[in-house]
């Protein structure tokens, strides 16, 4: 029945104290049509044991007579910090046949008290240590990355050992040598003022009797460690750390708890010794440090690490799937425009990184820098890149054939320039992996029409590379934020290519932490570049993509989370309306047809529509949407007022805008007539 918990599958640490749980009912074997579901059961217990008896300790629903299989909220015994949830469901067809119980799934609870963290956060404060030049944009952006440690001793049978960690700006966590989770990029972007994102492991199955070890990795990410002011003002929230917590719990009962905290050893004299998603990620395989997170290491030479300030932010926990290599692509081709100078084509355009596969002698330093186009001569185009260096440099350690794949970046990109290879490579020398949020596909499209085809696939690779933790403008320049005007017409279609509903859930929320008190809220969220223009269009999609998850995934619980940040931000906003006309329109007619491109900037009234009809009908629609929240919320008098706030706004539009005679809007531009 593909039991989902929070639109997840199985998902580890959730701080959602009432998670809604989804079922999909599988096609019947029987040749019997129009069969349904006319009444559910689910069953929730505190072990696998009871569950299979089946007994609901946490929650039996009994027999309930509906056919909705979606937005099922618990309604059982109130849950605790690192509680196991195992259940399961039955439903009956209409002739009041009941099915056999579904499998069982299970969820488990995160840390859902602040006391509940017994760990420090820790790190390297390198502004404290004066070890970093602050003026210095390229040292400040392009930190080597840290690297910490902690060995523990286990002397009884593991009954089941749980890791709950955020490492920011990015991290990677190892239990005896082995990465744990197949995730990259971790964890997901926020405004960590507000909210820090931490992941749940379990790794019962890595932990071994006698001394054990646990190893981090640190990188920049995007906004620890900044670009300061490339291309524009951009936030910075210090220095990569870490916050750790360990739970080994024991067949006889105890447990021991693991935590970061000044008894860590930390250096950052590893390979990885730059390290940003904009600019790429310098690797030296000579500084490669076999063992570090394997017992018995000799880190000596490692310093302790610093206890630090923590971010700031409220911990939560990561609830959507996370960012995985999710595909290779081969090279279709391979040029040398100049000497020694190889070009990778890819295909495609696609998102992710290389992985490099090369021989040669020890400290030879190969760069890969991706591109979307190439100039008339075969050379990378990068003029549409702008500042980012989109650039990988391995310095290879002489041993034989070498894999190198970076950790802390990512590009997009169609071509790849190979230079500082030894010898002259091959096509198989180089692969492009493809990462991206691991959301599920929820629906294929084909027709008789290849050029049709083409460009649905265009669409998909174009959709699902942006996904990273939240849903971004490009993946390939120095912007790479969460635009909110891009999505608000898309947010609802791209549903239908790919299940993306935890993911904009969680982006909804970003929206509101990073609004201002007085309502305002950033045309990109989270507000990495606080763009607070109060402008209509752009931040309307606060207010409108709730309604996708709505009418898309009957979730009126985004919908209720969200709506004392959009009425904020309607009541802010109101306060810009004159005469029924609000003119609050920063971008106006972003895309214009190919033919009128060269005056996407002109103020040509004949060609451009007025900003009070762009701002004027998005703020209606918005008053509409929320007249509808309000109503199935019980707010009778919020629905009302809304309402009659909408009816004023359209009065006041017809009467200024609206040409009757032409049967147009404005100069009858094209945005104009559809809107």
């Amino acid at each position: 029945m593909n039991l989902r918990c929070e639109y997840l599958n199985n998902p580890l640490g959730s701080d959602v104290t009432q998670p809604r749980l989804n079922w999909r009912l599988e096609p019947a074997k029987s040749s019997v049509r129009g069969q349904r579901q006319t009444a559910y059961q689910v069953l929730v217990a505190a072990s696998e044991k009871v569950l299979h008896a089946d007994q609901g300790d946490l929650w039996d629903s009994g027999k309930v007579m509906a056919d909705e299989s979606v937005q099922i909220t618990y309604s059982g015994k109130p849950l605790t910090s690192q509680e196991a949830c195992w259940w399961k469901v039955r439903v009956w067809d209409e002739n009041g046949r009941a099915s056999d119980w579904s499998q069982p799934a299970c969820w488990t609870m995160g840390l859902l008290q602040p006391t509940d963290w017994k760990g420090q956060w820790i790190g390297l404060d390198e502004s404290a240590q004066g070890q970093t030049n602050m003026t210095s944009e390229i040292e400040v952006r392009r930190l080597a990355a840290r690297w910490l440690r902690k060995e523990f001793p286990v002397s009884r049978k593991v009954s089941r050992a749980t890791a709950y960690f955020s490492g920011l700006g990015l991290s990677e966590l190892y239990l005896n040598g082995q990465k744990v989770g197949e995730g990259v990029l971790s964890p997901g972007l926020t405004d960590y003022d507000k909210r820090v994102l931490y992941v749940t492991h379990d790794v019962t199955g890595l932990v071994k009797s006698g001394r054990n070890a646990l190893g981090v990795i640190l990188g920049n990410g995007r906004f620890y460690a900044p670009r300061d002011k490339i291309p524009t003002l951009t936030r910075s929230f210090g220095f990569p750390k870490l916050l750790l917590q360990l739970e080994v719990e024991y067949t006889d009962g105890t447990r021991d708890v693991i935590v970061s905290d000044a008894s860590w050893k930390l250096t950052t004299a590893g390979p990885i010794q730059a390290n940003n998603e904009y600019d790429g990620e310098e690797y030296d395989a000579r500084r490669e440090m076999p063992g570090w997170a394997k017992a018995g290491f000799d880190d000596s030479a490692w310093s302790p690490a610093q206890v630090l300030s923590a971010p700031g932010g409220k911990l939560a926990a990561q609830m959507i799937e996370p960012i995985r290599v999710t595909g290779t692509l081969k090279p279709i081709a391979l040029t040398e425009p100049k000497p020694g100078v190889f070009i990778y084509d890819l295909g495609q355009n696609m998102v992710g990184w290389c992985r490099l596969k090369v021989r040669g002698p020890a400290g030879a330093k190969v760069s890969l820098r991706h591109a979307e186009t190439l100039k008339p001569d075969g050379t990378l185009y990068l003029a549409n890149i702008r500042g980012a260096k989109v650039t990988d440099i391995y310095s290879l350690k002489g041993k034989g054939l070498e894999v190198y794949e970076p950790r802390f970046t990512y590009h997009g990109f169609r071509y790849v320039e190979v230079a500082g290879f030894p010898g002259k490579p091959t096509v198989a020398a180089l692969e492009g992996r493809i990462v991206n949020d691991d959301v599920a596909t929820t629906g294929e499209f084909t027709c008789s029409q290849p050029a049709i085809n083409r460009f649905y696939r265009n669409v998909v690779w174009g959709v699902r590379g942006n996904y990273r933790s939240i849903v971004t403008d490009c993946p390939q320049r120095d912007e790479r934020q969460g635009w909110l005007g891009d999505r608000s017409a898309e947010s609802k279609g791209e549903m239908f290519l790919f299940d993306a509903a935890a993911l904009y859930a969680k982006w909804t929320q970003d929206m509101a932490d990073s609004q201002n008190d007085n309502g305002s809220i950033s045309d990109v969220s989270p507000s990495y570049w606080p763009l607070y223009n109060d402008n209509v269009t752009w931040p309307s999609s606060a207010v409108i993509i709730p309604g996708a998850l709505l009418d898309q995934y009957a979730d009126a619980g985004v919908v209720a989370r969200q709506y004392p940040s959009m009425v904020k931000w309607i009541d802010h906003m109101s306060g810009f309306i004159t005469n029924g006309i609000i003119a609050k329109d920063s971008y106006g007619d972003w895309c214009v047809p190919p033919e009128d491109a060269k005056l996407i900037h002109s103020k040509d009234p004949a060609r451009k529509t007025a900003p009070e009809i762009l701002a004027t009908s998005y703020f209606y629609h918005c008053l509409k949407l929320m007249t509808h929240y309000a109503t199935l919320l019980d707010k009778t008098a919020d629905a009302q007022r809304f309402d009659q706030l909408a009816e004023q706004l359209k009065t006041a539009l017809n009467e200024k805008y609206y040409n009757q005679q032409a049967g147009y809007y404005g100069n009858g531009s094209q945005t104009a007539c559809w809107l």
